[in-house]
Order: structure tokens, then sequence, then C-alpha cells
């Protein structure tokens, strides 16, 4: 029995709202955000600083235990109900929200040895409940028993036109073609890596994002949750 309320997992693919309408839900529902992905981000980032190559898994596998064993990967829950990331104590912020470092997210995430190191922190995060976790797998693999799941998902198209939008908000000057491509790409790792595939869980609610107002989403969403705690 879960002591804080529900767990609600948010699934998609990138550029599908997922960060910005799951923070927002959260507060609404006074629940914490876990934002699995960046925990993803901070592996990428400190293997970047070791100079291990994303494309090595069992590096970087090892790398990814021994930070979740030691502790310098946390997600950290604040006095207010709000929670943020650190790795080895520090706020990484801006540094893992990178085009760069997004990409390597993808490549370190399709390691098994990384996912394992990864899996138990997830799971712990969210067995109280009370809690909005927001991932590719979190409705399939992390938690398959979540009382709300929800897979956000929009076009091509008006997902690298967000990304850019992104990008250039931090002073970038992306060349569109490039981010819908890399956009692209990024779906085809995740959808076809052999370990926890981004894909829709059988029984969780789909909504397509790409002509809806982030308000009306999270309004949808708001009334989702609600309607299983009624």
């Amino acid at each position: 029995m879960r002591t804080r309320g529900l767990v609600v997992a948010i699934d998609g693919p990138a550029g599908a709202g997922k960060s910005t309408v799951s923070r927002q839900l959260a507060d609404r529902l006074g629940y914490t955000l876990v934002d699995t992905g960046a925990l993803y981000r901070a592996v990428a980032l400190a293997a970047q600083r070791l100079g291990l190559p994303w494309q090595d898994g069992p590096a970087v596998g090892a790398m990814a235990h021994a930070l979740a064993r030691d502790g310098a990967i946390a997600w950290v829950r604040d006095a207010d109900g709000s929670s943020h990331l650190e790795l080895h104590g520090e706020r990484p912020g801006a540094a893992i929200r990178t085009m760069e470092i997004g990409q390597g997210a993808s490549m370190v995430s399709k390691h098994p040895e990384v996912r394992d190191a990864l899996l138990a922190l997830q799971r712990s995060l969210g067995a109280e409940g009370g809690v909005v976790l927001e991932g590719r797998d979190i409705g399939t693999v992390v938690f398959p028993d979540a009382e709300v799941k929800i897979f956000l998902t929009a076009s091509d198209e008006e997902r690298a036109r967000r990304r850019r939008l992104e990008l250039e908000a931090k002073g970038e000057r992306p060349d569109p073609a490039l981010v819908l491509s890399e956009i692209r790409e990024r779906d085809q790792r995740d959808s076809m890596r052999a370990i926890a595939p981004l894909r829709q869980a059988e029984d969780a609610v789909r909504l397509d994002t790409s002509a809806l107002a982030q308000d009306e989403v999270v309004e949808r969403l708001v009334a989702l949750v609600r309607s299983r705690t009624a």
C-alpha cells in the first residue's frame, strides 16, 4: 500500500512535452516530480567528464553502479516538496540539458549495465507514491503497476520545432534540418534498443500534444489522475 498517493508514470519520445507537463502536473497534485531522463543525462555527463566513450557499456555501466552505490547520483527531495538532481553533491543544471548530452543519454541508456544501475534508485524514489515519474520506460519497466500511465507524443515536426525554441532561448542557433534529424535518430535508438525500449504500455492513456496548448494538456492529465482517486 502506497502511503503518499498514486504513482503517475509519464512516458513518451523527446520533445513531446513531458518535462514541462510533468512538472506542472506534480505541482497541481502536490506530488514529487522525478525526471528519470535526467538520471541518464547525468550518467552521460559523468562519463564524458571521465573520458569514457558512451558506447562502452561495461565501462559506463561500472561507473553508473559506482555512482548509485556511493550516492553520488541522487534525486533529492526538498523541504517544500519539490525535488532536484544532484551529481557528486552538486546540481548539474544546464550542463545536462544540451543536445550533445541528450544524445549521450540516449546512447548510455541502451546499455543493460546502466539501466540495472539506475532501476533500483528509480523504484525507491516512487515506492511510497505521491510521485510523478517522467521517462521512456516508467509504465513498462520501472513501475508496471503504476496507478496512472500516460504516453505523451507529438509529430516529429512539432517536437523538432519545440526543441529549436528551447535551444534558441539559450542563445543557440540550431539548424532546423539537423534538429529534426536528431529527433528521429533518437526515436529510432530509443525504440529499437534491446533493453527497455520506448513503447506505450498497453494500459496507458495516449495523448497527442501536437495541437494542444500546454495548459490544456495539464488540465486533461489532472482530471485523469483525480478520476483514479475518486
